[in-house]
Order: structure tokens, then sequence, then C-alpha cells
């Protein structure tokens, strides 16, 4: 199981990604360029000391990370998306896929996706912070592979 974030632009949902990964033991594949300089003091703020632990791959630009990334299907979350992550079965080699925080990804990329996977909100409610969705479909994930059995799932 990995998590692949496409072209973050708010430091601290990256620090806070870093931070998850770490602590699942989850890689992270971070697709630039970012809206920020890597060496974010808020970047390093979320992440705290957890990012000496993090398995992180940066990757320039999306064909650099479709060249190189692990077998694997990707999986898209999105709020354009029709299927509920709830009702998915997840395979332990599935990429993760979050857009950036403010435009999602272009159709080049969300046409690349194995899956596309929405988080059911109540009417109205535009879409929850990215950190979050990734937090909560993770945990879902993993809980489907046992990967919180195993203790690792790199």
């Amino acid at each position: 199981m990995r998590l692949a974030l496409y072209q973050p632009d708010i430091p601290p949902n990256l620090g806070t990604l870093i931070r998850l990964g770490a602590c699942l033991g989850v890689a992270l594949d971070v697709i630039e360029p970012c809206g920020f300089p890597f060496d974010d003091a808020r970047l390093k703020r979320a992440a705290m000391d957890y990012a000496k632990l993090a398995q992180v791959t940066r990757h320039r630009p999306w064909a650099a990370f479709l060249e190189t990334r692990p077998p694997g299907r990707l999986v898209l979350l999105s709020t354009k998306a029709a299927e509920s992550y709830l009702q998915f079965a997840f395979a332990p080699d599935d990429i993760l896929l979050l857009g950036r925080e403010s435009a999602g990804v272009p159709d080049e990329v969300h046409s690349r996706a194995d899956a596309r996977l929405r988080i059911p909100l109540v009417e109205g409610a535009r879409a929850l912070n990215v950190a979050l969705a990734a937090a909560m479909v993770l945990g879902e994930a993993l809980r489907q592979t046992g990967g919180f059995e195993s203790g690792v799932s790199r």
C-alpha cells in the first residue's frame, strides 16, 4: 500500500501525510512540482521528527512517477467519483492518489486511474482536507488488506 500526492500546494498537509505514512509504515510518493519549497518550515513543523522514519519518494513531473512507480492499481480519491470507498475492495499493492488541495488532478491524471473513489459527505459539503481524506481511506484499505495486523505495509 502506498500514498501518492499530486502537486501539493499546502505544506502542512504534506507534512501530515509524511507523518501518517511514517506512523503506519506506508510509503509516500510526492508528485512535483509542489506549490512551495520542499524545505518549507510549515512542512517540517507538521512532519515533525517523523520525516526521518518516512519513506518519501519525490517525482518530477507526473511522467516520472508513471515510469518509476511500483506495480499496483492507481486508486484516485476524487470528489467527482461515483463509487464510495466504503464499497471498494482494496488490494495490498494499491496506490492511493490524492490531488492538489486547490484543484484536484487534471483530466490526464484522472484518466490514468484504475479506480476513482469518493468519500460520502453530507449534502452541501464540498470536500474534506486532503490529509483527513487520505487517513480515512488508508485506514479502511489497511483494515481490508490486513495492513494493521502485519505491523508494516511497505
